[in-house]
C-alpha cells in the first residue's frame, strides 16, 4: 500500500533527521557555535564504524560505545582549545557566531581532508542486519528500524538529561539567557563546552547509525549539515521539541513526494517547506520572537 510505505519510510527518515539535528541545536542554542563542520563529523563517525566493522569485525552497536565517548572528548577539547579564544574576544553573541562560522568552515576542510587521505573518495557501505521486515506489505530493513529505535532512546535520554538533572537545567538556562545564568552562579563557559561536546557525541552516534544502511563517501558531510540546519531553523533554535517535529515534517514530506511524485524532487520540497516555515513562522515552529 503506497500510503503505508510513505508513512513508515517518512517516520524512519524523519526520526534520523531529528537525531542528526539535535546535536547541532545543542551546539548552537547553548554555545552559540554555528558548526559548519557538523556533517563532516558525522561522516567521520560513519567511516570509524565502517573500519571497526570491516577491519576488526566489531558490531556498529558496540562501535557506538567507542566512537561516541571519543567524539565527546574530542569536541570538548576542540571547544576548549579552538573556540574558547573566540568566545573571549567576541564582544557580542552575533560576533561570536560570525567567528565560529569562519573557524568551523576551516575545520570542515581539515576533517574532510583527513578522511580523504585515510579512505579516498570512493563510496563505502557494509552489510549489517540487512534483512527485511514486512509490515502490512511494506518492507522495512532491520538496520533502519534499529537505527530508529536507537534514535528514540537517545532522544529520550537527552530529554531526561535536560529536564531532570541540574546540569540539564543549567544548559537550558544558558540557552535562554547566558547573562542571567551567570547571575545565579552558572559557569556559562563550562555549560557551553558541555553542550558542544554533547552535540559532538550525538552527531557521532548519528553517523554510526546512518552508516548501517547508507552508502557514503568523504564529501557527503555538507548534505547532512544542510539538512541539520534546515531542521534546526524550522524547529526553532535551541528547541528540542521543535527539532523532533521539524525532522518528522521533513521526513514525511520527502517520503510522500518520492512515493507519489518523483524522488528527484525531494531536495526541492526540502527548501520549499523550509521557505514556507520561514515566511509563516520566521522564528521557527517553536521559536520565540526576540524582545
Amino acid at each position: 500500500m503506497p500510503i503505508l510505505d510513505a508513512l513508515l519510510n517518512g517516520l524512519t527518515l524523519g526520526g534520523m533527521y531529528a537525531l542528526v539535528a539535535v546535536g547541532l541545536t545543542l551546539q548552537y542554542g547553548v554555545a552559540r557555535i554555528m558548526n559548519l563542520a557538523y556533517g563532516e563529523c558525522l561522516i567521520a563517525a560513519a567511516f570509524a564504524a565502517y573500519w571497526l566493522f570491516s577491519g576488526l569485525g566489531l558490531s556498529p552497536l558496540l562501535g557506538l560505545g567507542l566512537v561516541v565517548p571519543l567524539a565527546f572528548a574530542l569536541h570538548w577539547l576542540l571547544y576548549r582549545l579552538l573556540l574558547v579564544p573566540l568566545v573571549r574576544r567576541a564582544k557580542s553573541r552575533a560576533a561570536l557566531e560570525v567567528d565560529s562560522i569562519l573557524a568551523t568552515f576551516g575545520l570542515l576542510f581539515i576533517v574532510e581532508g583527513i578522511v580523504l587521505v585515510l579512505f579516498g573518495g570512493n563510496y563505502y557501505n557494509y552489510a549489517y542486519l540487512a534483512g527485511v521486515l514486512d509490515i502490512g506489505g511494506t518492507p522495512l530493513a532491520y538496520n533502519r528500524l534499529l537505527a530508529l529505535g536507537f534514535a528514540l532512546v537517545l532522544g529520550l535520554g537527552l530529554y531526561l538529561l535536560l529536564t531532570r538533572t541540574r546540569g540539564g537545567t543549567a544548559l537550558r538556562a544558558v540557552a535562554v539567557d547566558p547573562v542571567a545564568a551567570q547571575l545565579v552562579a552558572i559557569d556559562v563557559r563550562a555549560a557551553a563546552a558541555l553542550a558542544f561536546a554533547l552535540g559532538g557525541a550525538l552527531v557521532a552516534a548519528s553517523g554510526v547509525l546512518v552508516s548501517m544502511f547508507l552508502t557514503f563517501n568523504a564529501a557527503m558531510g555538507v548534505v547532512f549539515t544542510m539538512k541539520a540546519l534546515i531542521v534546526v531553523i524550522m524547529g526553532g533554535v535551541g528547541n528540542l521539541a521543535g527539532c523532533l517535529v521539524a525532522g518528522l515534517l521533513l521526513g514525511f514530506a520527502e517520503s510522500f513526494v518520492a512515493t507519489y511524485l518523483d524522488p528527484g524532487l525531494t531536495i526541492a520540497v526540502n527548501f520549499a517547506l523550509f521557505l514556507f516555515i520561514l515566511i509563516v513562522r520566521p522564528n521557527g515552529l517553536f521559536g520565540r520572537a526576540s524582545a
